[in-house]
C-alpha cells in the first residue's frame, strides 16, 4: 500500500471507538473495525469482546436476534433469562464454567450459557503494525468463594485479506480446580444464510439432539426458506484434527471458512433455526456441547482448569467471495 496517497489511515481501515446512545444499549462501547479489504466488524467491549455485526464488502454475515443491542446492565442470569439479552451477532462467547441448558450441578445452579458474555471487558487496547490490526481485551470471571477465571483475549485482523484470528488464553486464577466450559455460538445470518446457502462440515458422525432433530437428519446441512412455527433443530458433530467448516452463498458469492483445532475444541454443534424472524444458523465449535454441564459431567466429557493452568483457543475466520 502506498501511504502518499492518504492523510490518515482511518481513511481506508483501522479502528473507531464509538459508543451507542439510545435504548437498553445505551452507553455501550464498540470497537468498529475496517480492514481495508471488505472485512467490517465490530467488537463489544462492554460484552466480553465479542463480535457483533460482521461483513464483507457490504454484505452482512451476522445473525441480530430481535432484541438488539442490550447492555449487560439489564441481564437477567435467572434460568433462560439469557434469551432477553442475547444479541446473537457474530460470534457470542459461552461459559466460561456453564454452557447450554440452565441445570443444577454439584450443587451449583447454572444460567443458560453462563455469564461471560455480559460481562465488561476489565481492559482493552488495539494497534496496527504494517501486515494487521491488533485488540486485546481481558475479561475477568471471578467471584468470592467460586471459580476465579481470566479470559485474555485476542484478535489478529489481516490488512492483506480478509481473515481474522481469535486467539483466547483462560486461566485458572484462583486456588482450586473448577470446571472449564466453553463454546463459540457463532451465527449466520442473512444474506450470508438463505435456502441456497451451501453448508459443510467434515464429520465423521453427526449425533442428533432430539428426537425432533433426528426426524430430520438426513437434512441436517440443508437450508430452507424462513417458516413459521419452525422448532430448532441441534446436531453434535465429530472431528478429528484441524478442520475447515464453510458456509457459502453463490446468491451473493461470498462465504466464510471457520478452521479450529479439535484438540482444543473437540466438540461442534450445528443450531439450524429456519423461523420467520428467527433464522440462523450456529456454527458453534466448543469444549462441550449445550446439554448443561450435569450432563456433560455425566457423561464424563466435563473439562477441569487447575490453578494456574491455562488452556489455549484458536480460530481462523475467513471472509471469501467468488468461490
Amino acid at each position: 500500500m502506498n501511504k502518499n496517497y492518504i492523510g490518515h489511515h482511518i481513511q481506508l481501515y483501522g479502528v473507531e471507538d464509538v459508543k451507542l446512545c439510545t435504548g437498553k444499549g445505551d452507553g455501550m462501547r464498540m470497537l468498529n473495525v475496517r480492514n481495508g479489504k471488505g472485512l467490517e466488524f465490530t467488537v463489544s467491549v462492554d460484552r466480553a469482546a465479542d463480535i457483533t455485526r460482521a461483513s464483507l464488502k457490504g454484505d452482512n454475515f451476522a445473525y441480530i436476534a430481535p432484541c438488539g443491542y442490550v447492555s449487560p446492565k439489564y441481564y437477567d442470569n435467572k434460568g433462560s433469562g439469557f434469551l432477553k439479552s442475547f444479541t446473537a451477532g457474530f460470534m457470542t462467547t459461552c461459559g466460561l464454567t456453564a454452557v447450554g441448558s440452565p441445570c443444577t450441578d454439584n450443587g451449583e445452579e447454572l444460567p443458560l450459557h453462563g455469564n461471560i458474555s455480559h460481562t465488561p471487558c476489565e481492559n482493552i487496547g488495539y494497534w496496527i503494525d504494517d501486515e494487521n490490526i491488533h485488540i486485546k481485551a481481558i475479561v475477568r470471571d471471578a467471584s468470592l468463594f467460586s471459580h476465579q477465571l481470566i479470559l485474555e483475549r485476542e484478535y489478529i485482523c489481516s490488512l492483506s485479506e480478509n481473515k481474522l484470528t481469535l486467539i483466547d488464553n483462560i486461566k485458572n486464577i484462583g486456588s482450586t480446580e473448577t470446571p472449564l466450559e466453553v463454546l463459540y455460538h457463532c451465527n449466520m445470518g442473512y444474506p450470508l444464510l438463505s435456502e441456497k446457502a451451501i453448508v459443510t462440515v467434515p464429520a465423521k458422525s453427526v449425533t442428533p439432539r432430539n428426537e425432533h432433530a433426528a426426524s430430520d437428519v438426513a437434512n441436517c446441512l440443508v437450508m430452507e426458506k424462513p417458516q413459521k412455527g419452525y422448532e430448532e433443530m441441534c446436531y453434535y458433530y465429530e472431528l478429528n484434527g484441524t478442520q475447515t467448516v464453510s458456509i457459502f452463498n453463490p446468491d451473493i458469492s461470498k462465504g466464510l471458512k471457520m478452521t479450529i483445532d479439535t484438540a482444543q475444541l473437540p466438540c461442534f454443534t450445528e443450531w439450524k433455526m429456519m423461523g420467520e424472524k428467527e433464522y440462523v444458523l450456529g456454527l458453534e465449535p466448543g469444549n462441550c456441547y449445550p446439554d448443561g454441564r450435569d450432563v456433560m459431567r455425566e457423561k464424563g466429557i466435563l473439562e477441569f482448569l487447575k490453578p494456574n493452568e491455562v488452556k489455549t483457543h484458536k480460530i481462523v475466520f475467513e471472509f471469501t467471495e467468488g468461490e
